[in-house]
């Protein structure tokens, strides 16, 4: 079998990828760069990318800083529209410093289409008015039935022995945090700030695993690759405890009842360099926390995936489908990203979300 060159290898991928040298000139391209700038390698080598980018574009901006760093740094939704790629061009962008020339940056793009940007905004939107019509629908006869909940909790835990009174407290917390949940609910159609403080995010998803092997994962095994040293995040608990909780749930369905080797994963990292365009601002928002919650379910059928945020799209049964859309628009509110990453027995859901900063600009 005849190994594949490197220009092969890089040909064959579907996203442009450029090498671009001192004062942004451009040192080699791909079949799908080429396409992309509308230029052969021929030409392309005689430009710098400057020229296709508008003025003052991010892009350049993040090649320098991949240079004066030494590391990788990505940015989502970049809009390089201009007259030579034409208006409105959505993409992210992922550079890289070559290991033998730190002066050489690789350049990788992906573009959005316009109609993602907009599915985006709209998904917001309409979770906020679903969920908002839902927990006005409910919000009493949710409550109602919590309260008698709590008081046999509190009423057995007086006589509980003391292994099981931790069982017992985390119903009652579980109580409170419903009811807090309701009321916020009534509340998501609103555009007002999310209360947020500095969140120690391995207690978060401590708890939403305590929850789980108590409950819905107790056949599950749950897996922790925890990066100890990450911050805290900036957000309100028991609103992140939702979303991580959503998530998990979602991935015990999907690995079903019946299932030998289920496993759940749950990760945190901290990654340097990805940021996110804030809405009519010129201003780009850090965002280096990443949560990750990963099954080895059988997966997300693909024609599904595009429309996976929407409400009331669902692959169960009696699903109302609203569990992803107020993920998004939960992690939305706190200026952050979710994502997903979907493949058979791999499937990830992944969050980015803003770092708490200390008022000397630390991380705490």
């Amino acid at each position: 079998m005849k190994t594949p060159t490197t220009d092969a290898v890089m040909n064959a991928l579907p996203l442009p990828v450029l090498t671009v040298g001192p004062e942004h000139v451009i040192l080699s391209a791909n079949a799908a760069a080429e396409a992309f700038l509308e230029a052969s390698q021929r030409v392309l080598r005689r430009q710098k990318l400057s020229d296709y980018m508008p003025f003052g574009s991010p892009v350049l901006n993040l090649i320098e800083e991949v240079r004066r760093r030494g590391v990788s740094v990505s940015e989502y939704r970049v809009d390089i529209g201009g007259p030579r790629l034409g208006m409105e061009r959505i993409v992210d962008v992922i550079a890289s410093p070559m290991p033998e020339d730190a002066e050489q940056v690789v350049v990788m793009i992906q573009e959005r289409t316009i109609a993602d940007k907009m599915n985006r905004q709209l998904t917001h939107r309409t979770a906020a008015r679903s969920v908002t019509a839902l927990g006005a629908m409910l919000a009493h006869e949710i409550k109602n039935p919590l309260s008698g909940i709590r008081g046999a909790a509190q009423l057995l835990e007086q006589s509980a022995a003391d292994d099981d009174r931790a069982l017992t407290r985390l119903i009652c917390d579980e109580a409170d945090r419903i009811v807090k949940l309701v009321e916020r609910v009534e509340l998501f159609g609103e555009q007002r700030p999310v209360e947020r403080v500095p969140v120690n995010v391995h207690s978060v998803l401590d708890h939403v695993k305590r929850l789980a092997l108590s409950g819905f994962a107790r056949h599950l095994r749950i897996v922790e690759s925890y990066d100890p040293s990450i911050p805290h995040v900036l957000a309100n608990r028991d609103q992140l405890v939702q979303v991580v909780l959503n998530l998990v749930k979602n991935a015990a369905e999907a690995i079903g009842p019946d299932a030998l080797e289920g496993e759940i994963v749950l990760s945190t990292a901290f990654r340097t360099g990805v940021r996110l365009a804030v809405p009519g601002s010129a201003e780009r928002v850090s965002l280096p926390i990443e949560i990750a919650v990963r099954d080895n379910g059988p997966g997300i059928p693909p024609e599904l995936v595009p429309d996976l945020f929407d409400p009331f799209v669902t692959t169960k049964a009696n699903g109302s489908g609203l569990g992803l859309a107020l993920v998004a628009k939960i992690v939305g509110d706190h200026g952050g990203i979710v994502e997903c990453d979907p493949a058979p027995r791999k499937t990830t859901f992944r969050m980015l979300l803003p770092m708490h900063t200390a008022e000397d600009g630390r991380g705490s």
